[in-house]
């Protein structure tokens, strides 16, 4: 989070600066099967956020004393594009940050993907972030799963992510760029829709314990839009295809 000494009015009016209510998701796009030469692949845009993700296997694992014989490994890079943003600008390779987000997503994936069915391979997960404003780890992670599911990869589950904040006394969800910077907390997390697991919460701020358990009611509940709209990007790929086999 940024200094809070120039700390601008987040809240205006009883609406947020994009005009958004306290519990009201940024517009979100998600289109399947984009890339000809991944197994798998995914275009998000969730508000001014545009990511790509891309799947690659299962395929031999390398190194080769990396491979686990009873089940694949995954393997995640995160990255933001030098142009995505202007603090990432001129920026070359990975910094702790990208590192870090990597290793949380490679985690979640870990405990969705049935990496049993693979021994000894290795599944390559690439996320890109074309245009950055805020919650990137969660876009990376919703986009990432429909790139697995679009590879026809076996999952137990259609993970998606979103974050809750704390502006003031108010939770709002799916914070933006200027809220992650100057919010008094920032929550992102990754669920598993199906029995409501978490996945993944890290919490930068304070919350009370009626304020995370609030918080978690909110994510899951914006979770039935994102899920919806992951499951209708893949549907979108297999009815194209259909239309394609229908017309020859």
């Amino acid at each position: 989070m940024a200094s809070k000494a120039n700390k601008p009015e987040l809240i205006v009016n009883g609406k947020r600066l994009d005009g958004r209510g306290f519990r009201e998701l940024r517009p979100i796009k998600i289109e399947a099967g984009i890339l000809k030469n991944a197994d798998g692949s995914a275009y998000l845009e969730w508000g001014n956020n545009k990511v790509l993700a891309a799947v690659y296997g299962p395929v031999e694992a390398q190194p080769k004393h990396m491979a686990d014989p009873t089940k694949a490994i995954i393997k995640c890079r995160y990255s933001m594009a030098p142009f995505s943003s202007l603090s990432e600008h001129g920026r070359s390779g990975p910094n702790r940050r990208a590192i870090e987000i990597s290793k949380v997503t490679k985690e979640v994936f870990e405990n969705v993907v049935m990496l049993n069915e693979f021994p000894g391979s290795q599944i390559n997960i690439f996320i890109e972030i074309l245009q950055s404003d805020g919650g990137t780890r969660a876009a990376g992670i919703t986009a990432a799963a429909v790139a697995l599911a679009s590879a026809g990869l076996h999952m137990k589950d259609l993970v998606y992510a979103v974050s809750v904040g704390k502006i003031g006394k108010e939770l709002v969800l799916d914070l933006d760029m200027i809220e992650d910077n100057y919010s008094d907390s920032d929550m992102p997390m990754a669920i598993s829709p199906r029995n409501g697991g978490l996945l993944l919460l890290q919490m930068d701020g304070e919350y009370t314990k009626e304020e995370l358990a609030e918080a978690i009611k909110i994510a899951a509940e914006a979770g039935k839009t994102i899920s919806k709209v992951q499951k209708d990007a893949l549907r979108s790929v297999y009815e194209k295809v259909e239309e394609r086999y229908n017309g020859e």
